[in-house]
């Protein structure tokens, strides 16, 4: 009988989350494959936007440069129009250098990122991709890891691997989320919405560029120009909506008759989706873990389905990698979904509140909402603020603890992150550094922690506004702690520590 294949890490499910968590994992080592059922990348659109810290994930991954060619930076935000085409709210735009150093909103072709990461991959040897692949059983091994079941689709025969972590990437119908066991929180949304791609055989005059949510009782809609000519267009369903019905060629253009005739354009896809909102109650069993959809399902209303993956890959490579290393204890991994649960909690009550917005079918309702919104005359402009991680790898009270670390240009011209690399980093002034206490030293050391001499003037501006000395910042960019001085830095150093495992 053939041995067992035996890897660090096991992902099930090769879509982007997965794939995205095996280049952050391959480019610090560790040994990963991936099982993907398909042979090929879906070649029709599905998630469209991604936001700043998105990228900058990516560009952690060595990434940046070849997703900015098939992206494009959305710079004029989101306009929450009535059905009278009065504007009732307008989510921000960005400029081209957002806090994370990058455009704030970005708009992409699922098949055009997925071929970039999956080209990655060819930069990291440890990594194994295996496409035609699916694993049909998986269970915890007697040495604490797990042994996963692999069938080979093209030749029909199945093979044992043994892995230290599996982890699901596997879509909302989870092998992995079975195996765990766990049941999900819903969030109360569930309302069945038409997706429609186009391609436009040439520039139709009266499209915008920005993202348009028609707030429109009679028939709430959504318009998003994604890159160069695809365009897409989002339309909630209504009571009487035959489904199979609406997905049709003779149904469709008259939805959309007012911005768009069908000699303009070749329709690429026509789909109903049900939005949900639902969070997985436990992400973590033992060597078992959830990433992406197959831990939560968020309305598109924001764009941060695709955005809530890749944050939890970009949680949970450094921790498998840390555990693995010998630098922290398996406990670490706890933190992951205690960490994220709440962050994307936020996020989808957020999406909810403005699909609230968007899909009121009441006239009256309707009516009230926009007497609201245009009290004074004019639209409101909101942003959101970034919600705090929950508990885990962190110390302090409040924000800018437990949010991610902007990423300034330095003076001389860097990117922050080029400097930091895709480690752990302190930022502190000169003097501070210069007087490290021993333990805070042995630490830093142990953990591979770069030293950053906040001499630069966006670094300084930084600890001056939030009156601190120094910032300890994890290497998927979030705020671990600050101190005011060597005490407050050494006290922050120990109350990490325990999750971390003693120098040899």
């Amino acid at each position: 009988m053939m041995a067992a294949a035996q890897v660090d890490v096991a992902i099930v499910g090769g879509g982007p989350v997965g794939v995205a968590l095996a280049n952050l994992l391959g480019r610090r080592g560790v040994s990963v494959a991936v099982f993907e059922r398909d042979a090929a990348i879906y070649p029709l659109p599905r998630a469209i936007h991604f936001d700043g810290e998105v990228m900058r994930v990516f560009e952690t991954m060595g990434l940046r440069a070849e997703v900015e060619a098939i992206s494009r930076p959305g710079l004029q935000g989101m306009h929450f129009v009535n059905a009278e085409g009065r504007t009732l709210l307008i989510r921000g735009g960005t400029a081209a250098q957002g806090p994370h150093g990058c455009a704030s909103n970005h708009y992409f072709h699922q098949p055009e990122l997925e071929a970039v990461l999956r080209a990655g991959l060819a930069r990291c040897p440890s990594v194994d991709l295996r496409l035609r692949h699916e694993v049909v059983a998986v269970d915890e091994s007697g040495d604490g890891g797990a042994a996963l079941q692999v069938r080979d689709l093209d030749r029909g025969d199945a093979r044992r691997w043994r892995a230290r972590w599996v982890v699901g990437c596997d879509g909302a119908r989870s092998l992995l989320r079975k195996r765990i066991g766990t049941a999900v929180d819903d969030l109360g949304l569930h309302q069945p919405w038409l997706v429609f791609d186009v391609l436009l055989h040439a520039d139709v005059p009266g499209l915008p560029d920005h993202t348009v949510q028609h707030c429109d009782p009679a028939r709430p809609m959504t318009y998003c120009h994604v890159t160069g000519q695809r365009r897409r267009w989002e339309i909630m369903l209504m009571p009487g909506d035959d489904p199979a019905e609406l997905v049709q060629p003779d149904r469709i253009w008259p939805l959309v008759a007012r911005w768009l005739q069908p000699g303009q354009a070749t329709i690429e896809r026509a789909v109903i989706y049900t939005f949900h909102s639902v969070i997985a109650q436990r992400w973590r069993d033992g060597p078992l873990l959830l990433a992406g959809d197959a831990a939560h399902q968020t309305p598109p209303f924001l764009g941060q389905g695709l955005c809530a993956g890749i944050r939890d890959a970009a949680n949970l490579a450094w921790k498998l990698d840390a555990v693995r290393r010998g630098r922290a204890d398996a406990s670490l991994l706890d933190t992951y979904g205690s960490e994220r649960a709440p962050h994307v909690r936020a996020f989808i009550d957020l999406a909810v509140q403005l699909g609230a917005v968007i899909q009121a079918t009441d006239a009256e309702a309707a009516r009230a909402r926009d007497a609201r919104f245009l009290s004074d005359g004019e639209p409101e402009t909101f942003s959101f603020p970034a919600p705090m991680l929950g508990a885990g790898v962190w110390h302090g009270e409040g924000a800018p603890v437990a949010q991610v670390f902007p990423q300034p240009r330095l003076d001389d011209g860097r990117l922050l992150d080029a400097v930091v690399g895709d480690g752990w980093a302190l930022i502190a002034r000169p003097a501070l550094l210069a007087a490290l206490p021993a333990a805070v030293q042995a630490w830093c050391a142990w953990q591979g922690v770069v030293p950053v001499p906040a001499g630069d003037a966006a670094l300084q501006a930084w600890l001056e506004t939030h009156r601190t000395a120094a910032v300890l910042v994890r290497p998927d960019r979030y705020v671990a702690g600050l101190a005011a001085d060597a005490a407050g830095l050494a006290q922050l150093v120990q109350s990490l520590a325990g999750l971390t495992t003693p120098m040899p």
